[in-house]
Order: structure tokens, then sequence, then C-alpha cells
């Protein structure tokens, strides 16, 4: 048979078919033209939210969620200060500059005017679609990472978040070697490589002129306490936690229990805002109920729980329910 005779018989069958499928829609919505549009309207919303609106197999947005999480997730209030972020309520202001009761802050304007001139002002992970698959680990301190070999596992996530000293030279077979986002604020300050994104929780206006002295001049030494003058940072990845956002993680999520959120905490609700899926590891007390970091030798120490400003049981209980609603998986450690 020619190639041309060939192309005809397709073309023919092509038509064909066609033609069939469009009167066999044609004569069933003449019968009911509302159970075409419903059944088809609801076949294109299950294949378009069935992934919760990202290429993840499942999202933490998912259309399905329930009050408790759906009265608190709110992506609309952006995690990082821009300059277009930066501008606080009054409100906002005053409950931040309380957090550390800075007496004679700074113009704070000014200062934003002076940060954004020595890093990037972009808006970052604002990419979520139906082909965005984004996993995150939010790596904690705790001792309960002793012995896990979840060290592979949280490399392979895209997003790494670790938080204050959090070493991995020597812990790698149970932390992992890979950080993209180093959380910190001056008092628990570490050099970072080139690759890597410092993320700055600000609990006051002298934060960001810390930030600014610490990538520049070095001026800065003192806080409340003594201060790195200067860090190794690339400052074209420092990235400023919004004072705003810190406010709606205190009231929303914690619903204003302790004085303000722990870091670890707060690094919860960044992953929880800028990815698909969220794994934590690393949070809560080791197996016999003892609350240290991974790189301690005394077990008994308890610090991060019980600091007199974090409600460290509280935040915990909020994590918990998150991994129960699925919205995160949990790994315990030992």
């Amino acid at each position: 048979m020619s190639l041309l005779k060939r192309r005809k018989i397709r073309a023919f069958i092509a038509l064909f078919c066609a033609v069939t499928f469009t009167t066999f829609l044609f004569s069933y919505t003449l019968r009911d033209p509302s159970l075409y549009f419903f059944k088809y309207a609801s076949r294109l919303s299950d294949s378009f939210f069935s992934k919760g609106q990202c290429g993840c197999g499942r999202c933490i947005t998912e259309v399905d969620d329930d009050p408790w999480f759906t009265e608190r997730f709110n992506l609309s209030v952006y995690p990082l200060m821009t300059r277009r972020t930066s501008l606080l309520t009054d409100d906002t202001y005053r409950w931040w500059q309380w957090l550390q009761v800075e007496r004679q802050p700074a113009n704070y304007s000014e200062v934003v005017e002076k940060l954004f001139q020595v890093i990037p002002d972009s808006d970052l992970y604002m990419d979520a679609g139906p082909e965005r698959c984004r996993s995150c680990a939010v790596v904690g301190n705790s001792g309960n990472l002793k012995g896990s070999r979840y060290g592979s596992q949280i490399d392979s996530s895209d997003v790494i978040i670790r938080i204050n000293q959090a070493p991995t030279s020597g812990y790698e077979k149970d932390v992992g070697s890979r950080t993209t986002h180093h959380v910190m604020y001056p008092e628990s300050a570490v050099d970072l490589d080139n690759t890597t994104s410092l993320l700055l929780i600000p609990f006051k206006t002298l934060d960001l002129q810390w930030i600014i002295s610490a990538l520049t001049t070095g001026s800065i030494k003192h806080t409340y306490i003594p201060v790195r003058s200067r860090i190794k940072a690339n400052k074209d990845r420092v990235l400023i936690y919004s004072p705003t956002f810190f406010k709606y993680v205190y009231d929303t999520w914690l619903e204003s229990h302790g004085r303000y959120p722990s870091t670890g905490f707060l690094s919860l609700m960044f992953a929880l805002h800028i990815c698909d899926t969220v794994s934590v590891y690393g949070f809560g007390a080791d197996q016999y109920g003892n609350w240290h970091h991974y790189w301690e030798v005394n077990h008994l120490g308890g610090a991060f729980r019980h600091t007199g400003v974090h409600d460290g049981d509280y935040e915990y209980n909020v994590t918990l329910l998150l991994a129960d609603k699925h919205k995160i998986k949990m790994f315990k450690g030992r």
C-alpha cells in the first residue's frame, strides 16, 4: 500500500472518530446538560487539584484541609523582608522592638534602606504551581539525631535548613553534609561557605545593623552580649526573616505562648511556606527523654527546652499536630 493511501486511511479514521465522539456528547448533553457539565468539570477539578496544586504526590496545600490548618496557614504573609515587605504596622513594630527591649533603636526605615544597599532585594520562592515539587528538610539540633543514620536522606532534599551552630563535620552519617539555608541571629552567628544562604532572624533593629556591619566594616561587636564583628558569608545569598511573618507565627500558630518562637519553630514555619513537602529531623527529646544537642556529651542539659522565652512543649505539640495531619513528616531519630 502506498504512503499516500495510508495517510488517507488514517485521516478518514481520525475524522470518523471525531464525528462519532462529538455526536455522542451532543446527544448526551441534550438529555441532561448539567450531568455533562458537572461530570467533566469534576474530572477537570480532580485532575488539577489531585496533587494539591504542586508537582508532588501530596502537597502541603491540599484542598481537603481541616479547619485547624486552614485557619492558620496563610500564604499571603511573605516570610522574607524586602523593601516591599519591610513596612511594619505600629502594632508589629512595637511587638518586635519589645522582644529584646531595644531602648534607643536607630531609625528603622534608614537601616532598611542601608541593608538593601548591601544585600539583594528580591522576591524569592514565589514560584508555587503544579509543576513545582520542592522538598525541604528542616534539621534541628536534638541529640536524637545521634546514631540515626539520616544523613543521606537529609542530603537528598532540595532545601536543607540548619539552625544556629549545627556542625556537620564528623556527624555526616547522622545529619548530612549539605546545607542550603542556615538560620541564625547575631548571638549565634557562624561562618558559612559561599553556596549557603544565610537566613537572619532579627529580634531588633540592631540585628539589621549588625548584619550590615558583619558583611562590611565590622564595627558592631556587642548587642546585649559580645558578638562576632565579622562573618564569612556570601552577601548575595543573605536573607532576612520578616518581622511581620515573625509575629504571624507567634500570634497564629503559637497563639502567643512563650515570649517569642524559637529559631527551630521559625525555621519550620519558613519551610512550610516555601516548600511543597517538609521533613523534620532533630526536634524533641531523645529516646530517654533528654533534651540536648547532638554534638554535646552531657545529655542532661535541657538548655533549648527551658529557656524562659520559648514554650518548647507547646511548639513541639504543634509540630506533632502538623505531622498527624500529614502536613510534615517527622523523623524522631533515637
